[in-house]
């Protein structure tokens, strides 16, 4: 049972370290909530619909 502990914790350090030097944009925070967290303006269609 050990083995399987000491390989996951293996195989999530491996795709851990691999995603970070990937470049990739990784954020460990959790979810975000509010206007700072949405990276795109409200569609027109949510704008129009308000009018």
């Amino acid at each position: 049972m050990w083995k399987i502990l000491v390989a996951f914790v293996a195989f999530a350090a491996l795709a851990m370290f691999v995603l970070m030097k990937s470049g990739g944009d990784i954020d460990m925070g959790g979810e975000k909530h509010g206007i700072e967290a949405s990276g795109h303006a409200p569609d027109a269609a949510a704008s129009a619909a308000s009018k």
